[in-house]
């Protein structure tokens, strides 16, 4: 049977840290940590949504964990700047290595579908945005069950709408809770390692595979399939 690639999109496709260059303007030398502070909120709150069965969609975790972080760091953003932040958030740019890569994984025999915490449409408008849209075989958002990653729920919902099996799946992710959620649910998963000094989380659950980057990730998915 043919395999099917899950693309996990921010942080693995997307690059969340794309907006430390307006945050610069905004907080100066404190971009970057502002921006690692907004996204680990951001997560955590989609958590504690999940783990509450208390939904709300990806942008209000987004827009609230933004809300968060102003207060940790004690400033204070006007509305359109607040405004602006998000609406950043919306056409964030792709990686150096994804469009590349996701157009020699279409050209093969490998079914390729984005997989997200994002709902629909704001998958539709930053894929399109990024220019990676269509390659694309269709877009999966855990929205449609009113939960995040990593509740089992999602992943089994994803094999039954991208109509195949655990076995025949993988997740490709940069977030070790995304990519332990997907193997505890019966898929398989490759963990990009983006940053040198990124942790895969110390569980008895380990990665598939590991690569540095998506450029190896088509030849080390075949030889793994060849000898299983």
């Amino acid at each position: 049977m043919t395999v099917t690639l899950a693309f996990d999109v921010y942080g693995t496709l997307i690059d969340t840290h794309g907006v430390v260059t307006a945050l610069q303007a905004l907080v100066g030398e404190k971009a970057q940590d502002f921006s690692q502070t907004w996204r680990d909120k951001q997560l955590e709150y989609s958590f504690r949504r999940g783990l509450m069965q208390n939904y709300v969609n990806f942008a209000t975790c987004t827009s609230q964990a933004l809300d968060y972080t102003c207060a940790y760091y004690q400033v204070d953003f006007s509305e359109k700047q607040r405004a602006s932040l998000l609406g950043i958030y919306k056409v964030l740019p792709a990686f150096k290595d994804v469009k590349e890569t996701l157009l020699q994984l279409k050209a093969t025999d490998f079914r390729l579908f984005a997989f997200s915490n994002g709902s629909s449409d704001a998958l539709e408008e930053l894929l399109t945005a990024a220019g990676i849209r269509d390659c694309f075989l269709g877009v999966i958002s855990v929205d449609d069950l009113k939960s995040f990653k990593p509740n089992p729920g999602v992943y089994s919902y994803f094999l039954r709408k991208s109509e195949t099996t655990g076995n025949c799946a993988w997740l490709i992710s940069s977030n070790p809770f995304d990519v332990i959620g997907a193997i505890s649910a019966g898929m398989k998963s490759a963990w990009v390692q983006r940053s040198p000094t990124a942790i895969f989380d110390p569980w008895e659950i380990k990665p598939t595979l590991i690569v540095k980057s998506l450029t190896k990730l088509s030849e080390k998915i075949t030889a793994w399939e060849a000898v299983t």
